[in-house]
């Protein structure tokens, strides 16, 4: 899970960094990369007519990462999930899922589960969810067709309603009350270096949200600070959250969809139909809802 955060926080300061010089054109500082000749030893029913007649798809989400793709036993669940079964019942086919491992960021992602394949074991999927849209990013990543796009995400704040009874926390009031975040999260980065490191004391870092979140439960921190989705899906008691304006913060949302292989054009325009309807006629929004969850619309 930290990995996860640090792949996010890697492809947000890459957008930030770069957005001055890329105002006008996000590919400006683009080089062409030479095509891949070798395709994966896995690559097959890749093609739409190959996934219909074979009646199933495979979709690569992330292990153990509520509230969007985990298993409960056997049986796969999350937002991400639902999602996915949306995309195959569209193509008429059954929908498989490979939960995968978080790379060291988000070229390895791709990489090991989209274009190419591990080195070791894994599988080439046809679909890969949950993936940041970034305009720059997908000049420089030619093998992978960005697509999909279902959702936003944006930073969050929970805290004790107890503790701030008249107030809503911003960042300031972490210089004396110590705040949970996801260890090497975008939460954490801004957090640590907020005025200069004056809250780095009282940023207290935990494995994952869920973590976090039991800490602010348990009395041991008076905030937690987060993606939105993972703060409402393990919200206490006593707990409310907000999304205030966070100053100095140049990515505190960012659009979510899905990666397909740049072989495979069709395909990526049928997942992209999929989720475009399941938008439009509410049932993306009806998953977030079922999950307990604010659907935030992407910027499409």
């Amino acid at each position: 899970m930290t990995v996860i955060a640090m792949r996010m926080l890697c492809v947000a300061l890459g957008l930030s960094l770069g957005s001055a010089a890329l105002a006008n054109d996000p590919c400006a500082d683009y080089t062409p990369q030479a095509k891949p000749q070798n395709v994966g030893r896995d690559i097959v029913g890749q093609e739409m007519d190959q996934i219909q007649e074979q009646g199933h798809m495979l979709f690569a989400v992330y292990e153990d990462f509520p509230p969007y793709s985990w298993q409960e036993g056997s049986k796969p669940r999350g937002v991400d999930i639902e999602i996915a079964k949306i995309i195959a019942a569209d193509l008429g086919v059954e929908p498989r899922f490979n939960f995968v491992a978080a790379g060291e960021n988000l070229d390895a992602d791709l990489r090991n589960n989209i274009w190419k394949g591990a080195l070791i074991g894994g599988k080439i999927a046809n679909v890969m969810m949950r993936i940041p849209y970034d305009s720059a990013f997908k000049c420089r990543v030619e093998q992978v067709v960005f697509t999909g796009q279902y959702a936003a995400e944006s930073i969050a704040i929970a805290y004790d309603t107890g503790a701030y009874p008249d107030s809503k926390p911003v960042p300031a009031f972490f210089r004396f009350d110590p705040v949970a975040v996801e260890n090497d999260s975008i939460a954490d980065f801004y957090l640590s270096s907020f005025a200069g490191g004056q809250l780095a004391s009282n940023v207290r870092r935990f494995t994952d949200m869920s973590q976090a979140m039991s800490a602010l439960d348990e009395g041991a921190t008076k905030a937690a600070m987060g993606p939105l989705g993972q703060l409402e899906f393990g919200r206490p008691e006593g707990v409310d959250i907000h999304t205030p304006p966070l100053a100095g913060f140049a990515v505190s949302e960012w659009t979510l969809g899905v990666a397909v292989n740049f072989r495979y054009r069709p395909l990526s325009y049928a997942v992209d139909d999929a989720i475009r309807f399941a938008i439009e006629d509410g049932r993306i929004p009806q998953i977030y809802a079922d999950y307990g969850l604010t659907y935030q619309p992407p910027e499409r």
